[in-house]
């Protein structure tokens, strides 16, 4: 028998197949047909694409804002608990003042067991940023000094000069609206005398806190 005899003859419609088994190709017909098609979908396919392109940028940008936003909020929040927590410790160390007061006196009166309690808690104290205020020697600052006694040093009485005169009218100086040669101002805060005023003792002693003044130094204060 033959075996090309048993089998069907393919359907008139169907594309018959190669002798290798492949088929016809589409006719040049449907080919501009589907050219036709894709040609006339690619403008709405560009639109699309556009759209999507432009929303995905959108959302990019919301998230890139919203990402700034949380971050600046996260470090507000961190100095705000840092800023609680430096004005807590500052309260505390501040009530502790009185404590470092009593033992500077009783140290100062000759009571040496006293003296390594204070030095133990300014040392803790130290940790959390106490420091002392420099004062005895020191150019008076108001910003860090308080002065409750103002004292004035002695002017040199130069003795007569070459006319005979003393040191008034004759050598030269110019008097004051009241007839007295111009002296500085017994206020230390005046800024005639910041470079004569010196403090030469400490009443009380001055702290500084986390580089803040928390309580000036009670000085004496000597004008030159």
């Amino acid at each position: 028998m033959n075996p090309s005899a048993s089998q069907p003859a393919p359907a008139a419609d169907e594309p018959a197949p190669h002798l290798d088994g492949s088929e016809h190709q589409m006719p040049n017909d449907d080919v501009a047909d589907e050219t036709a098609r894709i040609d006339a979908e690619a403008p709405e396919l560009t639109s699309q694409l556009e759209a999507a392109t432009a929303e995905r940028d959108d959302y990019l940008d919301q998230l890139q804002r919203q990402r700034a936003e949380f971050q600046n909020f996260r470090r507000r929040v961190e100095a705000e608990r840092r800023q609680q927590v430096s004005a807590g410790v500052s309260r505390l160390v501040e009530s502790l003042l009185p404590v470092l007061d009593g033992c500077d006196a009783a140290t100062a009166q000759g009571h040496s067991e006293v003296a390594a309690v204070g030095q133990a808690l300014m040392v803790a104290l130290g940790k959390a940023g106490l420091e002392r205020i420099d004062a005895v020697g020191e150019p008076f600052d108001p910003t860090q000094h308080e002065a409750v006694t103002i004292e004035v040093a002695p002017e040199e009485d130069p003795g007569p000069d070459e006319d005979g005169c003393g040191n008034g009218e004759a050598s030269g100086e110019t008097a004051g609206p009241d007839g007295a040669s111009p002296t500085a101002s017994d206020d230390p805060s005046d800024e005639r005398n910041d470079h004569y005023q010196v403090v030469t003792e400490e009443l009380r002693s001055g702290f500084r806190f986390d580089g803040r003044v928390l309580r000036a130094a009670m000085v004496k204060v000597r004008t030159a």
